[in-house]
């Protein structure tokens, strides 16, 4: 009796039976028609005693596009969509200029499929490994092909129904972390976003 109960007691603990899949996950964060709230990047470059900070607001649709609105230090708005990414310009959206935009291109798209749970998308570019519980997960992310691994050691993602924080471990030693707090999902977009999106 004793041993039926241990089995008992060990089959429900088991964090295999607890673990959810990166299908489950992307489910999860698609859920939302949008998600708002404000992040916090902090860019820690070898070169630099201090970490370079930025911060600003965000609008997320999933499967739709990015609202990217950088605050601080200085202000900065990127639309993220599948036909490009283009930056406002106080009247209009125009396409962000290449040569600046090329490596923060690939970012932004990149944390285009982080926060919207697109797994099928960083599949193509990463070996995902997820742990924890649809309550408090983290998602790492080690490259696989040719480009990600010159860009990245590794990404770590971590959340619950929506994404909280994202570190990128960079090839060269440079480190970013990204904090996003006041969320909120599915409230009313601003006439803003949704003339952007």
């Amino acid at each position: 009796m004793k041993k039926l109960i241990l089995a008992a007691a060990l089959t429900v603990c088991s964090p295999l039976l607890w673990a959810f899949s990166t299908a489950e996950l992307s489910q999860t964060l698609q859920k939302p028609d949008n998600v708002q709230g404000a992040f916090t990047q902090q860019r820690y470059l070898k070169s630099l005693n201090k970490p370079m900070t930025t911060q600003g607001q965000f609008v997320l649709i999933p499967k739709r596009g990015l609202l990217w609105h950088m605050q601080k230090p200085f202000d900065n708005r990127l639309r993220v969509r599948s036909d490009g990414i283009m930056q406002w310009n106080g009247k209009s959206w125009a396409a962000a200029n290449p040569s600046k935009m090329s490596g923060q291109a690939q970012q932004i798209r990149l944390f285009l499929d982080l926060l919207g749970g697109n797994a099928q998308g960083l599949e193509k570019q990463f070996t995902l490994k997820l742990s924890g519980t649809q309550q408090k997960w983290t998602l790492r992310l080690d490259p696989k092909t040719a480009l990600m691994k010159q860009i990245f050691n590794h990404i770590d993602i971590s959340g619950d129904t929506v994404v909280r924080r994202i570190e990128l471990h960079e090839k060269q030693g440079d480190r970013t972390v990204m904090q996003f707090n006041q969320i909120q999902t599915g409230k009313e977009l601003d006439a803003f976003a949704k003339q952007a999106l």
